[in-house]
């Protein structure tokens, strides 16, 4: 499946079990932070199959909240990578990202 596929997959099972017409998009972002938590456990672990289990609650959950605020993941995630594309820097030790 492609992620547009899978997306719209998504949306149709969150219609289906009535969370877009009973939830809001704050309690999905609330509910996508708390997935991330999730994630950074099982990263903290070294839980290969909890980090996919991980990023996949989560993008479920952003997927939703998308959908209740009106936006595509797509499109958000052009916007983000055309406001980062022509960035200069480097990652150094310890994690730090260093604009030039």
């Amino acid at each position: 499946m492609t992620f547009e596929e899978l997306e719209l997959a998504v949306q149709k099972w969150a219609d289906d079990r009535e969370i877009t017409a009973h939830s809001s998009p704050r309690a999905q972002l609330l509910k996508a932070v708390s997935e991330l938590g999730e994630l950074c456990d099982a990263e903290i672990k070294n839980d290969l199959e909890g980090v996919v289990d991980g990023v996949g609650d989560v993008l479920v959950c952003l997927i939703i909240y998308c959908q209740m605020m009106g936006l595509s993941p797509a499109f958000c995630l052009k916007s983000a990578y055309f406001e980062i594309k022509d960035r200069k820097g480097r990652m150094v030790e310890g994690g730090a990202f260093v604009k030039e």
